[in-house]
């Protein structure tokens, strides 16, 4: 058997002291988690641009990354399961009230610092602090580290 991480992607969005975050329901009945606007690559889909894309479907804001915040590997006793999270810190632009999110996000909205340490035991993983926490130490990484070749 051949063994390969779920590569994902997350936006980590400041605003006036706030973080962008999902509340999203991901299977029915497990609970309601937050979450940053995060989810899987899609094939053939540069990382970049899977951030980008992740956070329009979820919380219907325009990311523009800026920097890349940091790469987390976590394996997930609960699933058995390794990610490979490309974190992405930047800002958004344009905002649609209409567009309807992702299956499974109830609502995207700004939380402060406080809310979202107190909500840590609804944290859809420890990344979800972790890349905060990073955030706020000002790790940033260009995002000419990145590559997509597509031949």
């Amino acid at each position: 058997m051949i063994w390969k991480p779920n590569v994902t992607v997350a936006a980590v969005i400041e605003q006036n002291g706030k973080y962008l975050l999902v509340e999203e329901e991901p299977e029915i009945g497990a609970g309601l988690f937050l979450n940053q606007p995060a989810g899987h690559l899609d094939p053939g889909e540069s990382i970049i641009h899977g951030a980008i894309r992740e956070t329009l479907e979820e919380t219907a804001y325009t990311f523009v990354p800026e920097h890349l915040l940091g790469i987390y590997q976590w394996y997930s006793r609960r699933m058995d399961t390794t990610y490979l999270r490309f974190a992405f810190c930047g800002r958004v632009t344009d905002h649609d009230p209409e567009r309807v999110l992702d299956q499974g996000i109830l609502r995207a909205d700004w939380f402060s610092i406080d809310e979202i340490a107190q909500a840590e035991q609804r944290h859809r993983s420890p990344l979800v602090m972790q890349c905060i926490r990073d955030h706020i130490a000002g790790n940033r990484y260009p995002l000419a580290l990145l590559t997509h070749y597509d031949a």
